[in-house]
């Protein structure tokens, strides 16, 4: 046989596609507004069909879906992210639909998010003296990276005027609140009243503990960075203990916090090779910059509904 004249095998069938005369309604680019919803309900036939059904009536249109059903457990999670047309599907109107849907399938968490149109999160930050989180959630706010309205910031240590986060600080109009600690007095009673209008609180490396009767008059997350992959490690001076251990793998850990030391549910891990050729000032470095990129990503994630309570301590991060 001639080489021209060989035929090769249509394995995909690409070669033999049509178009489809079957006509859809688009949705002009333009006019499109982003959203994004999470569930968690009872398992049960049907409940994604509802979901998308419910969004597609509204001239809207799924980008992507997420769902984790746990193997021997009835609990159905899911994330949608979807667009549509604010003006043909109102934002009242859609908390209407998802919360027919929600009482359809005795739903224990059916929240709806538009970044557009529904106000940032309110958070406060907490830090010590360690500051390179503090610096890189500053920055990462300011360059638009992290979806939240930063408040204020709360130390209990004392910064002079001169310093880069006052000067930052005061550039933007954040206020920063210095309230000195003791082991007696952790000032908790200050602190509420300082965050009482925020959304969530963010721990960038303050090294105080926050008492159950915080956690209790507070009633809303609280996310902490520490450094290693939990549970080793805990407590002070994590990366000397790191160092000291001789680990070959470094980690951070973003977490909620609960009553129990650095033992809450885990939203975010990551990880470094280290060696023996690290001394404790590159160990650290690396730590710092782990540390960084975990807590950005947790808050994140966080803000972009990615994060379901699963079980008693753990997470779903979709």
């Amino acid at each position: 046989m001639n080489l021209r004249q060989r035929r090769v095998p249509q394995v995909f069938g690409f070669g033999r596609r049509r178009s489809s005369s079957r006509s859809f309604k688009s949705i002009d680019p333009s006019s499109v507004t982003h959203g994004i919803h999470v569930f968690q309900c009872p398992d049960a036939v049907g409940i994604l069909a509802k979901l998308s059904e419910c969004i597609a009536s509204r001239g809207g249109n799924i980008l992507g879906a997420d769902v984790f059903v746990p193997e021997n457990k009835s609990v159905f999670y899911s994330r949608s992210e979807f667009i549509f047309d604010p003006v043909k599907w109102p934002r009242l109107q859609m908390d209407e639909d998802f919360l027919r849907i929600s009482r359809m399938f005795d739903a224990t968490r059916s929240v709806v998010r538009v970044p557009k149109l529904d106000p940032k999160f309110k958070i406060a930050v907490l830090a010590s003296k360690q500051e390179h989180c503090l610096i890189d959630l500053l920055h990462s706010w300011q360059d638009g990276r992290l979806p939240v309205d930063i408040t204020r910031v709360i130390s209990n240590h004392d910064r002079f005027p001169n310093t880069h986060v006052i000067r930052f600080l005061e550039r933007n109009g954040i206020p920063y609140h210095y309230l000195h600690t003791t082991n007696e007095n952790k000032r908790e009673d200050e602190i509420l009243d300082l965050v009482q209008n925020t959304d969530f609180l963010v721990l960038a490396r303050y090294m105080q503990l926050i008492s159950s009767k915080f956690l209790l008059r507070y009633r809303k997350d609280i996310i902490n960075i520490h450094h290693g992959l939990l549970p080793s490690f805990k407590g002070g001076h994590p990366s000397k203990q790191a160092f000291d251990a001789g680990v070959k793998l470094i980690g951070a850990t973003s977490h909620f916090v609960t009553e129990e030391l650095d033992a809450g549910p885990i939203i975010e891990q990551m990880v470094e090779r280290v060696s023996h050729r690290d001394n404790i000032r590159s160990f650290v470095q690396k730590s710092e910059s782990l540390e960084k990129q975990c807590l950005a990503k947790a808050i994140k994630s966080y803000c972009e509904l990615r994060v379901l309570p699963y079980e008693e301590n753990r997470t779903v991060v979709f």
